[in-house]
């Protein structure tokens, strides 16, 4: 004789326990992120600061306060907050995202969109262009 699950005698609490634990072992699927395009006063924007081990340290240094816990220790968008952002955060060691200029990354850690917060006013100019530098070393 088989024996089947009597729902009724469960509390409501002990149904939402269960039905938490079987949403959470499936994946939610992230968006893409959408085009982001740069003016092209950024986009032709020269990094002024030399991109040498003591910019890509400080660097470093930085992007591990601010950006790896949405974009991972190395860049690869598995920070332990990515699986709760909507949109994927990205792989900095892809080639399209290598291939953007130093301006384009300048511009888009100082303005941020979306989830992606900007730096601009918190952070130097001078160290957005050392978090660059490390980005550009991944």
């Amino acid at each position: 004789m088989k024996k089947f699950i009597n729902f009724q005698s469960f509390t409501g609490f002990s149904l939402v326990v269960l039905m938490a634990l079987a949403l959470s072992s499936f994946d939610i699927a992230q968006e893409q992120p959408k085009p982001w395009p740069v003016p092209d006063k950024y986009e032709n924007m020269e990094n002024p600061v030399a991109n040498d081990a003591n910019s890509i340290k400080d660097g470093k240094a930085l992007y591990n306060r601010y950006c790896a816990s949405c974009h991972g220790k190395t860049g690869l968008g598995d920070g332990p907050k990515a699986r709760m952002l909507k949109t994927f955060s990205g792989d900095f060691s892809s080639d399209e995202f290598q291939k953007q200029s130093d301006g384009a990354l300048y511009y888009k850690t100082a303005e941020g969109r979306g989830e992606m917060p900007g730096y601009e006013g918190k952070l130097s100019e001078t160290d957005i262009w050392h978090m660059v530098n490390y980005m550009k070393s991944l």
